[in-house]
């Protein structure tokens, strides 16, 4: 496979057709491409969420203890980092269609050679296990790769086939796929785990990921030039605009580089990105060690942040477009703090089911704005149309790193905190004490909003660049 194939389409020749057939044609395309990222991405998180609904049973099982669960995951989370700022780059350049659905099928792989794999770790000795380790971190760290090349395609998706009026309202409704494959994960997975047993969670991980491959390459659209019509800018009358910020893509993302604002944003998301994934890394482990859950309710308890980050995701980008009149600042500095309130009620409201679910429905909503807000469409906001890929990539090479650091810094400060509490067989078993991560999660929350503040500081004197 060449890098032409990933090249973007040429623009075939406009349609002989009127207004009217156009305009319902393009219509038609946009919600073809925006169902296809949507679900596609959404699927492409079961891939990456596999994980974490399975470390308790794999901890209980002794194939893995806590330290090398978190190298695993910052395995995929570096990667994932390093690739979402490459890929995001190239993804200006390429053809969605084929980039997105190459991803999400080397994620699909990674995932059930895994759980195949698993089968046959389990009941062999600590030579075998130390060899699933050094695969399975890998394979993790193949399948961190493979990810990034879901989000920047879809952001330039979003660029290519919907307009500056609309685009702040369609980039949050995709951002619901987050949430919505968290909540498929949390779920799918851990009903599979629940049942038949841990190496089931990456095999129905893997299914998931074919289903959603499967729909990218049926629905799925390069942009409209490719299907004879004109630009989105000059259909939705922008031409102006665009010719006043004419640039080629190579100009654009360096001048992407240069915009210290970007890198602000950058860095709120990296740690917003602390606390985001640590709950959803580590919080099932959380409610069974601390709280004394079972899986199944751990599982469930937790992916209600998902489900409710629907609502946040949804809702902000159509807010802030059509309430705050374009403004993301006040809506994402009211969502961080309530993200802190979340925390505190997460860590320290005690064992009550009801206050458990009320954590995770705060923290899910206000995740669900941070993620479309912080996630990239603040970023996008102030640079060229056609370097969206390349913010996309700046913000998410911080967002990540930061993310696999806190896999690998929760992993030893439980470590460092455990106490043994029975040998079974062979098999250590160890209660673990969530504060010291507690404290480190809430902390970075907290720096996430006094980052946003900073930028909001000077919105000012931001020019938006479309």
């Amino acid at each position: 496979m060449t890098f032409s194939f990933f090249k973007k389409s040429l623009a075939s020749p406009l349609r002989d057709e009127t207004e009217e057939q156009r305009r319902k044609r393009l219509k038609r395309l946009q919600w073809s491409s925006f169902i296809a990222i949507t679900l596609g991405y959404s699927m492409y998180y079961v891939c990456r969420t596999s994980l974490n609904v399975v470390k308790k049973p794999i901890l209980d099982s002794g194939t893995l203890d806590a330290k090398q669960l978190g190298v695993i995951s910052s395995a995929l989370l570096f990667t994932y980092a390093i690739g979402k700022f490459v890929n995001g780059f190239l993804a200006d350049h390429s053809n969605i269609k084929r980039f997105m659905a190459t991803g999400l099928l080397m994620s699909t792989v990674a995932n059930i050679v895994v759980g195949l794999l698993g089968f046959i770790t389990a009941s062999q000795a600590v030579v075998a296990q130390t060899a699933f380790f050094i695969i399975f971190a890998v394979l993790w760290g193949i399948n961190g790769w493979a990810q990034s090349m879901g989000a920047p395609s879809c952001v330039v998706s979003l660029s290519r086939w919907y307009p500056l009026s609309t685009r702040g309202t369609f980039y949050g409704f995709w951002s619901l796929s987050h949430n919505l494959g968290e909540f498929f994960s949390f779920l799918l997975v851990g009903g599979l785990v629940g049942l038949f047993g841990w190496q089931y969670g990456f095999i129905g991980a893997s299914v998931a990921g074919s289903i959603g491959f499967i729909l990218i390459l049926l629905m799925l659209h390069d942009s409209p030039e490719s299907k004879g019509m004109p630009p989105i800018a000059v259909m939705a009358g922008e031409e102006q605009i665009e010719d006043k910020k004419q640039h080629s893509v190579g100009v654009s993302q360096k001048e992407v580089l240069k915009n210290p604002y970007v890198w602000v944003l950058a860095l709120a998301s990296a740690f917003m990105s602390v606390s985001r994934y640590a709950v959803n890394g580590w919080g099932v482990l959380y409610l069974q060690e601390s709280k004394g859950f079972e899986l199944t309710t751990a599982t469930q308890i937790v992916s209600i942040n998902a489900l409710f980050g629907i609502i946040g995701t949804v809702f902000s980008g159509w807010l802030s477009d059509k309430v705050f009149k374009g403004n993301r600042y006040i809506p994402a500095v009211f969502s961080g703090l309530l993200e802190v309130v979340a925390l505190l009620l997460f860590a320290f409201g005690g064992n009550l089911m009801w206050v458990n679910i009320l954590a995770m429905v705060l923290f899910g909503i206000a995740i669900g704005v941070l993620i479309c807000f912080l996630g990239g469409l603040m970023a996008v906001d102030i640079v060229p149309r056609e370097a969206a890929g390349a913010a996309l990539g700046v913000v998410g090479i911080a967002s990540y790193v930061a993310a696999g650091l806190q896999d690998i810094a929760s992993g030893l400060l439980l470590d460092g905190n455990k106490t043994l509490v029975d040998i079974t067989d062979g098999v250590e078993r160890y209660s673990y004490n969530f504060t010291p991560a507690l404290w480190f999660w809430i902390t970075a929350a907290v720096l996430s909003i006094v980052l946003v503040c900073v930028v909001w500081r000077k919105a000012c004197r931001i020019t938006i660049s479309e």
